[in-house]
């Protein structure tokens, strides 16, 4: 079925789905749901409660806490008037979200259930804190708010800003508009690729964090294809089943989160006849997990999504029919370019490589972020005449199959999690018994990849691995705290004094043919 009209925003789709089906389910969390209707008037109520707060077009507001139906609903009523959305990794440590909230001059910090500690910690650090509105206090503001006519948002004004660790110290953060988020709907419909299609009764699952593209993304698939969206606070195995048997048909998730759920003692039990599609991306998919999710979920077919959040998630893909359970050459790669981005391969001057060369991986698409707020020399390094600088080293093969072979800038993927090891540096440097100290991913059967710290303690100063950890702990958050600690007596460096993490690596990356996991 095609689409009469490309609907590229918020306000658009909110009101056609309205229209369309009134009385089909929008979101649901716990059993509570709203219809598309309800949705409609709720996220008027929603503008015109934030307007209350001198909050219009153009203007930052955060959300710190776990998914929510709530989230969602703020989310979908600001991006319907052109108001940003911030959501903050509610792991995150007060100091790293203070740094976020300062940066986006947020106006209104929201909060959920249980974090007013961690929002009050966090804005003491701040000179000018936002506006701090609980919960409870929302839904009452709400709940007595008109549903006003507003000036409704275009496709190219700003509604997201999700923040992407930086390989300098401090985050950076994406800014994503109406298009970036709907554009590349019309090609993949018009691609004619079964999972573009979706039927009425589908429903899709929100338990990756919403700080994510992967978490907040799928609450955006789901307002794009009018369906059901399922939220649930956090990803737990026990949840995602009880899911299935809520009649969910595609849920994203991570190989690691995937393998927890499939061997959990409640999967031999769970009724998986509905789930049509598994999305799962930051690393291919062991052969064996994939078998055995394929014993689980027959009737499934399994989609690698290969992106960023700068190119508002996925920009390549591996389809099902080339999941193959003896195992082939393609399983190891990210797939395709999907229909409306062009992909290639360059070298350092920016030329694109020869087939199977590896060089840079970048692309072309609408999906690309506007930019990183309030950074314009990142943004023209990273966005070069319309095609996104990935950072991920890569080369192409004869058919356009992406493999991905390592990270340019040294960036470690634990359980789907981002971890640049500057950052995590910085942390350890303050300890009084650290003079250097390098970070590195090392392979990690659970989380794909761990986060090692290499430290060379000051002379005479006696270092104990466990303070190392337990100093970090405190100034970062837990996923990107080190596993363990090497006390070694030098970092290796090149001539003009580089720590050179690839020699640090490379012991623990022996015998395997990529360094990423």
């Amino acid at each position: 079925m095609k689409v009469e009209k490309q609907r590229l925003t918020f306000d658009e789709l909110i009101g056609h789905w309205a229209q369309e089906k009134p009385d089909a389910t929008a979101l649901e969390q716990d059993g509570k749901a709203i219809t598309f209707a309800e949705l409609e008037n709720r996220t008027r109520r929603i503008v015109a409660m934030l307007a209350a707060h001198g909050i219009g077009k153009g203007d930052r507001i955060a959300w710190l806490g776990k998914n929510a139906r709530h989230y969602f609903e703020l989310f979908y009523a600001a991006a319907r008037a052109g108001i940003v959305m911030v959501p903050i990794g509610w792991r995150l440590a007060a100091p790293e979200i203070a740094y976020i909230l300062g940066d986006t001059g947020a106006k209104a910090l929201f909060i959920d259930h249980d974090f007013d500690e961690l929002a009050a910690l966090s804005c003491q650090q701040m000179e000018s804190p936002p506006e701090v509105i609980d919960t409870p206090t929302a839904m009452a503001e709400i709940a007595v708010a008109p549903a006003n006519d507003f000036e409704p948002a275009g496709p190219d004004d700003a509604v997201l800003q999700l923040y992407t660790s930086g390989t300098t110290g401090n985050p950076k953060g994406a800014v994503l508009t109406n298009r970036n988020l709907f554009a590349l709907r019309m090609p993949a419909e018009e691609a004619g690729q079964p999972w573009s299609k979706w039927d009425e009764d589908e429903a899709i699952l929100v338990c990756m964090p919403c700080a994510h593209i992967g978490g907040t993304g799928l609450g955006i698939m789901a307002i794009a294809a009018g369906i059901r969206g399922i939220v649930q606070a956090e990803f737990t195995p026990a949840g995602v089943l009880q899911a299935f048997e809520q009649g969910i048909t595609r849920l994203f998730i991570v190989p690691a989160a995937l393998q927890m759920v499939i061997q959990h003692p409640l999967a031999k039990t769970t009724d998986f006849s509905a789930v049509k599609y598994v999305m799962y991306g930051a690393a291919p998919i062991p052969l064996d997990l994939l078998r055995e999710a394929v014993k689980t979920m027959p009737d499934a077919g399994f989609l690698q999504c290969y992106g960023m959040t700068e190119t508002t998630g996925t920009i390549a893909m591996l389809p099902p029919d080339d999941h193959v359970l003896d195992g082939n050459q393609r399983m190891r790669s990210a797939g395709r370019a999907v229909p409306g981005t062009e992909l290639r391969v360059v070298g350092e001057d920016g030329q694109e490589l020869p087939r199977g060369e590896v060089g840079e991986l970048i692309v072309k698409s609408p999906s690309n972020m506007a930019g990183y707020w309030n950074l314009p020399d990142a943004t023209a390094s990273a966005l070069i005449d319309g095609w996104m600088h990935t950072g991920d080293a890569a080369y192409m093969d004869e058919d356009g199959y992406v493999y991905i072979q390592d990270r340019m800038k040294d960036m470690i993927i634990s359980g789907g999690e981002n971890v640049y090891p500057a950052q995590v540096e910085s942390a350890i440097y303050g300890h009084p018994a650290v003079a250097e100290v390098a970070v590195i991913g090392v392979p990690d059967d659970t989380w794909g990849e761990a986060v090692k710290a290499c430290v060379v303690p000051k002379p005479g100063a006696d270092l104990d691995p466990n303070d190392i950890i337990a100093w970090t702990r405190e100034r970062l958050a837990g996923f990107k705290v080190p596993k363990s600690i090497d006390v070694i007596d030098v970092l290796p460096r090149n001539a003009s004094g580089k720590i050179l993490r690839r020699e640090l690596r490379a012991p623990y990356w022996e015998g395997r043919d990529r360094q990423v996991n």
